[in-house]
């Protein structure tokens, strides 16, 4: 083929434009976004990355999981996040709204696990709750005195829904609906519960139309008893300390970082440890995850950088630095699978996403 002077001109114009233009696009610092359980961590491994290599230290927002996805999954494009935090895990629906947006290749990986702490002032005597006093705490509707139907939920006291608790105002700082701690919470203690609760199933047998949201009860009281507290984990241990009435809801780790100033309650007789909730003894348990957006990998370089040095040994095993900051890491076999596979770059499925 031959080109004459001109249209050489154009097609080198065309080249400069195109390599100024990925020039421009490429971008040295990952952006991260995500859950306020799993910040700590990601932040630990963005701080160790800055010091150790020549590329710039990672920002990382605390936006909820769910408020993360959402950033996510907007697009393909690097003024979107690389990477997103979670404290559960992807949910159907926004592995879906990633495809429709045209990100179809996330690589999950998973690096220890978490509880879910229930906390108080530690000025107070040892809190001890049950799965069900918890639900009744927070739900928006409990079953009547005679256990027949469902009422607006009126308990303001802790003695009020069992004689054996303490004669205490019921407040409660949590977390908001932003928040895959929130999730965790309600599919854990709420759904959990309740689906064990004729009371509740039973609405939803006589009228599934009409009551499909009693088929997985998650509904939480406002009327100022449960006030969610934003995304900062440490604000609730704040107001702890500030309210010593109070309780509580957030990630193992938070607790670690301030036991000087609160201590945990008891739930099912169980106190959260590292040993409790490896083995799931502790009733609430959870992965964490984090997941990654392949198709930012080559204009973001330090992308692979940063995700080989988070699932090293020397973060999240058993002797590694995030464990000293509240991590529970997860079985050897389990999590040298997950690091061979967040290695190789697996692409997420619908239908991993769906086993349980």
């Amino acid at each position: 083929m031959i080109f004459n002077k001109s249209a050489l001109n154009i097609i080198t114009a065309s080249a400069i434009l195109i390599s100024s233009t990925n020039i421009v696009q490429a971008r040295e610092q990952i952006r991260i976004v995500g859950s306020s359980t799993v910040y700590p961590f990601s932040s630990s491994v963005a701080e160790e990355f800055g010091a150790t290599s020549k590329n710039p230290t990672p920002v990382v927002e605390s936006t909820g999981s769910g408020g993360g996805m959402k950033l996510f999954c907007k697009g393909n494009g690097l003024n979107t996040p690389d990477i997103t935090n979670a404290s559960r895990r992807m949910k159907t629906k926004e592995f879906k709204l990633c495809a429709k947006n045209g990100i179809t290749d996330i690589t999950e990986a998973v690096i220890g696990f978490d509880g879910i702490a229930i906390a108080q002032n530690k000025i107070n005597k040892p809190l001890s709750l049950s799965k069900k006093q918890l639900l009744l705490a927070v739900a928006e509707e409990v079953p009547s005195k005679d256990g027949q139907s469902l009422v607006k939920n009126s308990y303001k006291r802790w003695n009020q829904i069992d004689a054996s608790l303490p004669d205490r105002e019921i407040t409660i700082y949590g977390p908001p609906t932003s928040s895959g701690t929130r999730d965790a919470f309600e599919d854990m203690i709420m759904k959990g519960q309740t689906k064990k609760m004729d009371v509740y199933t039973s609405l939803y047998k006589k009228d599934k139309e009409k009551y499909k949201g009693y088929k997985k009860y998650h509904k939480i009281r406002q009327d100022g008893i449960y006030i969610p507290s934003g995304e900062n984990d440490n604000l609730i241990v704040q107001k702890l300390t500030k309210n010593p009435a109070a309780i509580g809801i957030f990630g193992y780790s938070f607790l670690v970082e301030n036991d000087d100033k609160i201590s945990a309650a008891k739930i099912n007789g169980v106190l959260p440890t590292p040993k409790t909730i490896s083995s799931s003894e502790y009733p609430i348990s959870r992965s964490l995850f984090f997941y990654t957006k392949n198709s930012h990998r080559k204009e973001v370089p330090a992308m692979d950088k940063y995700v080989a040095l988070f699932m090293k040994e020397d973060m999240i095993g058993p002797d590694g630095i995030l464990s000293e900051i509240g991590l529970i890491p997860l079985p050897d076999s389990r999590r040298n699978e997950i690091q061979k596979n967040v290695a190789k770059h697996t692409k997420l499925t619908l239908d991993s996403l769906t086993k349980k």
